[in-house]
């Protein structure tokens, strides 16, 4: 190995983390301000051991987080996102992985707001969650606490419509076919408008454990 060698290696692995993360992008920046991180906490408000945990990559930022840190550096947002090209797509061998679900099947979960449908159950350590979703809750006042997860959500009306809230948005309204992609890190609620039922599908990259974890059933199911 030529000297120097290692040195330079070490330094691209750490601009390749950078590029792939924003909280390792969040670090570099911070390092080129000469900030601690009690420095970025003061300026942001957020405390030091989640802005650890961002720069680790054990922690992803939510959009809400992002701009409070942008704000507080004085940087452009877009300075913690990536703009590098996607790498190469590498070919893997099929897994052959299948999980069919019949109609009116899969394990259920009740809460005070929604009843939950978990299609592909059998299959563990999905890189997705699809949850079929009856909506009961009919106004934001009975919703009760936002939820949260890790990862990003889609949702597609199966049926009726509903109002979509969040921290960040003002309410939505979606009828049937319409859908919608968020960060699942913002406070989220769906609410059932009018007299007729509402089912959306749900797809989350959050683990199965961080979903249900975010649950409160009734009926004593989990």
């Amino acid at each position: 190995m030529r000297p120097g060698s290692l040195r330079e290696s070490s330094a691209e692995d750490s601009r390749a983390f950078a590029e792939d993360n924003p909280g390792a992008v969040l670090r570099e920046i911070r390092k080129e301000l000469g900030l601690t991180l009690a420095d970025v906490s003061q300026r942001t408000g957020m405390p030091v051991s989640t802005l650890s945990k961002a720069e680790t990559g054990k922690m992803s930022l939510s959009y809400e987080k992002l701009l409070r840190i942008s704000r507080g550096l004085d940087i452009d947002i877009t300075r913690l996102f990536s703009t590098a090209a996607a790498p190469p797509a590498v070919r893997r061998a099929a897994t052959g992985r299948r999980s069919i679900t019949l109609a009116g099947e899969g394990p259920s979960i009740r809460t005070a707001t929604y009843n939950y449908v978990y299609p592909s159950a059998d299959l563990l350590h999905k890189t997705l969650n699809p949850m079929i979703i009856d909506i009961k809750v009919r106004s934001i006042e009975d919703f009760g606490e936002l939820m949260r997860h890790p990862g990003e959500e889609y949702a597609l009306v199966l049926e009726g419509q509903c109002e979509f809230y969040c921290d960040l948005y003002a309410p939505s309204l979606l009828n049937t076919g319409d859908s919608i992609y968020f960060d699942g890190a913002m406070g989220h609620g769906y609410v059932a408008v009018g007299e007729g039922p509402c089912r959306i599908l749900s797809v989350c990259s959050a683990n199965q454990a961080d979903l249900k974890s975010a649950l409160h059933p009734i009926d004593g199911e989990d």
